[in-house]
């Protein structure tokens, strides 16, 4: 999965049922979340035990599916409610290794002006 660092990532932190498989995932992006599935961005779901993670993608031609579930522990995510939330490649990253992303701070961007 090779993401730009300007395409969106959607989290929807209430808990889906994990059954949904491609096509009941995309009909709740389009139906519910009223967003474009074939947009190229990446959408996050979580299940109700937070230990599950799926995340649907469109790579020009195809949906992808991507599912983690941690062995033991849950994954931090913020209180459940029926808002996306959009995150960073940085969020994304300490989400799906087990930190708490809202707690994490990257580094704030900063654009050279003197090479030496």
């Amino acid at each position: 999965m090779l993401l730009s660092y300007t395409t969106p990532i959607w989290l929807y932190p209430k808990p889906i049922d994990f059954r949904k498989q491609i096509d009941g995932i995309v009909i709740l992006i389009a139906d519910h979340l009223q967003l474009n599935p074939v947009s190229g961005q990446l959408f996050l779901f979580r299940n109700c035990h937070a230990n599950k993670i799926k995340m649907l993608w469109w790579d020009r031609n195809g949906f992808c599916l991507f599912y983690k579930r941690i062995e033991k522990g849950k994954l931090k995510f913020p209180s459940i409610n029926d808002q996306t939330l959009e995150l960073s490649r940085d969020q994304l990253s300490w989400l799906l290794s087990g930190l708490d992303y809202m707690k994490q701070s990257a580094l704030p961007e900063i654009t050279p002006k003197n090479f030496y």
